[in-house]
């Protein structure tokens, strides 16, 4: 495993938008709050810029990225929001450069596609993290909020949350992999699916259907990616939708019932996803998760 260089206070962070449309004024106080920390940032041609529903045509945002990963002048590569657009670039992207001086790449939802196909292809850890949107006066002093920053400082990483009744206990060590279930299920059988074996797979979503979420992890548990993990991490599942004849189940209920057979512990409830309390994790490196009746750890190993 490469890990890239942690960050110190000059390095430079840059902003781009491979996949949705983000206004400048919604970056604009992630530059602060960046700067308050002691980097510098540097913005992409993507950062405010509209092409219909994205931050710029195919070539634009695949431009915009390709340069920040090869310009050795930048340690950290943050996303200015999510969406969707990843995947009609992914392919077009040439990540020589990348592999031989890798750098951080720190975002989630769309940018699940941009992790999954680093860790399958490279073995390079990246952080999921939030994104510039994230950044309001409100939060600055959130401890999810700083726990980018001390991801990108090389600062260890562990969280305590909450016990749930449909927690399978058990502990659990291995590398963490995932994001958002809805991309992991779209990069099934692509170059860019990760190999959930023997991994701690993390997932999430926002916004789908029930009927959707339980559609896409029979897609996961067919293609083999439930059968032989080490722990199964499900973080927050948020403004689910049912349709007029009720699904039946609720999300711990889809859950557990496509993994019920197998002996790996599994933990609800992890703070981070599409709401606000949204805690950093670094794809890709070894973790030790505990799940007991009186809450779950999860915390970051030495590298």
């Amino acid at each position: 495993m490469i890990v890239p260089p942690f960050l110190k206070p000059g390095s430079t962070i840059g902003i781009t938008c491979p996949s949705g449309y983000v206004s400048a004024d919604r970056v604009s106080y992630a530059l602060k709050v960046l700067s308050d920390w002691g980097f510098k940032t540097v913005t992409g041609e993507t950062v405010g810029n509209e092409y219909h529903y994205f931050s710029g045509d195919d070539a634009t945002r695949a431009r915009d990225l390709q340069q920040m990963l090869d310009d050795p002048a930048i340690d950290a590569i943050l996303m200015g929001r999510g969406g969707y657009g990843l995947s009609r670039i992914i392919d077009t992207l040439d990540f020589t450069h990348f592999s031989r001086h890798p750098k951080w790449i720190c975002g989630f939802s769309d940018i699940t596609v941009l992790h999954s196909h680093i860790q399958a292809c490279f073995g390079i850890p990246t952080l999921h993290s939030v994104m510039c949107g994230a950044f309001r006066p409100e939060t600055e002093r959130k401890d999810y909020l700083l726990s980018l920053q001390d991801a990108l400082s090389g600062k260890s990483l562990q969280y305590d949350f909450s016990a749930f009744a449909e927690n399978k206990p058990g502990t659990a060590e291995g590398v963490l992999v995932g994001g958002n279930l809805a991309m992991l299920a779209h990069l099934t059988g692509s170059v860019s699916q990760v190999d959930a074996k023997d991994k701690i797979l993390f997932i999430e979503d926002i916004g789908e259907h029930y009927y959707q979420v339980d559609r896409m992890l029979l897609n996961l548990k067919r293609s083999g990616q439930l059968s032989r993990l080490k722990a199964l991490l499900v973080g927050s599942f948020t403004d689910m939708q049912d349709t007029d004849r009720p699904f039946g189940q609720s999300i711990e209920e889809i859950i557990l019932d496509k993994v019920r057979e197998y002996d790996y512990p599994v933990a609800f409830g992890f703070p981070c996803g599409h709401q606000e309390e949204n805690v950093t994790l670094m794809l890709g490196a070894a973790h030790k998760l505990t799940v007991a009746a009186n809450g779950s750890v999860l915390a970051l190993q030495p590298h």
